[in-house]
């Protein structure tokens, strides 16, 4: 028996190693590919003394722009940038909800309508927030709001994904024993399908929280509000040392929101 597997089992160790290989020389063409087809003309115009000046303003943070009451200061946008975050996080999970619930192949027998949920889904996450909120500062204006609407909408795509895969893998058993004592469609769904889903959709959402204080740091480069423009302003204006300070705030948040975040989910489970 084992003289007639041993060659068996070389032959699939060469072909798996065979495959690797392949793999690798595949990774690495493409890697070197797009190296080669980069620009590396900016390299010439590279000034050692602005890189320094750079480094030693960004080493300086501006401490004053921490809280100086004018509603323009580090604290208040950053408070400001975790408010657009958390308004369209929070938008996103509501909506995304009945999304995946149409997403959802287990859910129906006819497979066009999770096929035409999961299409929406992926069109609404296909493009960045940034671009929904350059169309949402022209409809509504610029502002907050039109932050929040942009990372609500981008979102309602990635959740409601990530919302119908746990519906799709999850235990079917205590659904079939509320149909089996008579349930129908919805007490199913509200007495054995969201009991088991809601801590983990919550801590989905916990998550993409984090992911949408990281984005709305940026959305106020178009007018969307938050951080983004005071940063974009001190970058064009060199303004190194108030640049770092901003950095060092979005870090900072970023990380509290990780701790506070992660101390949520492990009580969710």
């Amino acid at each position: 028996m084992s003289e007639t597997t041993a060659p068996a089992r070389r032959g699939l160790f060469a072909s798996e190693r065979a495959r690797t290989i392949a793999i690798s020389v595949v990774v690495v063409a493409v890697v070197a590919w797009s190296a080669i087809g980069l620009d590396y003309s900016g390299l010439a115009t590279f000034n050692p003394s602005l890189a320094l000046e750079a480094l030693r303003g960004l080493l300086s943070p501006d401490w004053g722009y921490v809280y100086d009451g004018s509603g323009e200061d580090l604290i208040s946008l950053l408070l400001l940038t975790i408010g657009i975050a958390f308004l369209g996080t929070a938008i996103a999970t509501v909506l995304a909800i009945p999304f995946a619930l149409v997403s959802s192949r287990t859910l129906w027998h006819n497979p066009v309508v999770p096929r035409v949920g999961k299409f929406v889904c992926n069109v609404l996450r296909a493009f960045p927030e940034l671009v929904y909120a350059i169309i949402f500062v022209r409809v509504v204006g610029p502002g907050p709001f039109a932050g929040a609407l942009a990372i609500g909408v981008h979102q309602i795509g990635m959740l409601g994904k990530l919302f119908t895969e746990q519906i799709e893998a999850m235990d079917e058993a205590p659904v079939e024993a509320v149909r089996a004592v008579g349930g129908n469609f919805w007490q199913s769904l509200f007495y054995a399908r969201l009991p088991q889903l809601m801590p983990i959709f919550s801590s989905l959402s916990l998550n993409h929280f984090e992911i949408a204080v990281r984005s709305a740091s940026t959305l106020g480069l178009v007018g969307a509000g938050g951080i983004g423009a005071p940063l974009i302003f001190a970058i064009q204006a060199r303004n190194w040392a108030t640049v770092s300070i901003i950095l060092i705030g979005v870090v900072v948040a970023v990380f509290a929101i990780d701790l506070l975040g992660g101390a949520i989910r492990k009580r969710l489970r």
